[in-house]
């Protein structure tokens, strides 16, 4: 009885083993609309094209969740999961330190920045402007300030400023306002020596008054319609710009010097983006479409074509005897149609 028991026990250690080696370990990070958490399900394109090869491959699996790329890039180096998926590129680097199958997705890079960003015109916001609102309130001043004195010297030699302090602030500051915009304001000429003095720097000063207030608006106009016309990434430098640290866009924009702020993950990248930390943002065109259309809706806009075209591929630690297999079933789902079904579902249709 108890050798009985005893190859029972056995039995089904053997058999917890070999369900064990059967089920795969697979990795993945949270990057919708790829792979992502909904309800407490796994959700998202890459794990569903997933779940249709693991069934082709007549395998269990479990998912692993990690923080972000670089935990689950080394994971499959590592050897702690058998393959990773999610909007994973394929580049030469990673190639050098990992295998992948054949391309689940054809993608690239797009620029994202603020929606008020493509409505707004640089008229308005040019009036808008800080710095032109200082401008215009320190000329407001000026004037009040300049038509005030003038009072001071002249309400008792004519009768135009001979009225009140509290009387006189309006007819004193339309009075500078005149002389300086039309150079002068000949019924009213200064009649004390005192206020001649100070009229003539007003009439002289007011000629650089007006040259300084015109360059001013003109400067703030200009500088803010090219910081809104964003097309391109050329148009990206000097701004603040984000992106995932240790990304293809990283890798891109390291390529190009274009300085860049570096976000653990994709919710650090788009909060900072919703606190209007960053100006644009560069990263994966798909994942960016997804968060404009989702959680982005009213606040981001693409701007500017798809460039740097890159592939994305399940990443299997090197030599895995998984590749062939997994790209005899990707290759069957080309065939019968599931890609393009499951492509139009989450992407809309390839034609």
């Amino acid at each position: 009885m108890t050798k009985r028991f005893i190859g029972f026990l056995l039995g089904l250690t053997l058999l917890a083993c070999e369900l064990s080696a059967q089920t795969l370990h697979v990795g993945t990070i949270s990057r919708a609309p790829f792979s992502f958490e909904e309800r407490d399900k796994d959700s998202g394109f890459s794990l569903e094209l997933w779940s249709q090869v693991a069934r082709d491959l007549n395998r269990s699996y479990d998912i692993k969740r990690y923080a972000n790329f670089s935990q689950m890039l080394n994971a499959v180096q590592d050897g702690e999961v058998d393959l990773a998926i999610a909007n994973i590129s394929i580049t030469a680097a990673r190639e050098q330190k990992m295998d992948f199958s054949h391309p689940i997705f054809e993608s690239g890079l797009q620029v994202m920045i603020p929606s008020d960003a493509t409505h707004s015109s640089p008229l308005w916001s040019a009036l808008l402007s800080k710095d032109l609102l200082l401008a215009i309130l320190l000329a407001f001043a000026m004037l009040f300030g300049g038509g005030m004195l003038m009072w001071a010297f002249e309400r008792r030699a004519q009768p135009y400023f001979d009225r009140p302090a509290s009387e006189a602030m309006f007819p004193s500051f339309w009075w500078a306002l005149n002389l300086v915009v039309n150079g002068g304001f000949e019924e009213r000429v200064p009649r004390t020596f005192f206020g001649r003095i100070f009229g003539v720097l007003l009439v002289v000063s007011s000629l650089f008054i007006v040259s300084v207030f015109v360059a001013r608006i003109t400067a703030v106009m200009t500088v803010d319609a090219i910081n809104q016309n964003v097309t391109s990434v050329n148009d990206l430098y000097g701004r603040r710009v984000g992106t995932i640290e240790g990304s293809t866009a990283a890798a891109y924009m390291n390529g190009r010097d274009l300085v860049y702020r570096g976000y653990a993950n994709l919710d650090a990248l788009t909060t900072a983006f919703e606190a209007q930390e960053l100006d644009a943002v560069l990263f994966d065109a798909p994942v960016l479409a997804y968060y404009t259309q989702t959680a982005g809706k009213d606040l981001a806009s693409l701007t500017g074509p798809v460039f740097l075209r890159e592939s994305y591929g399940i990443a299997l630690p090197t030599g895995s005897d998984l590749t062939e297999q997994i790209n005899q079933s990707l290759l069957s789902m080309r065939e019968d149609g599931a890609y393009d079904r499951l492509h139009a579902k989450w992407f809309g249709s390839l034609n």
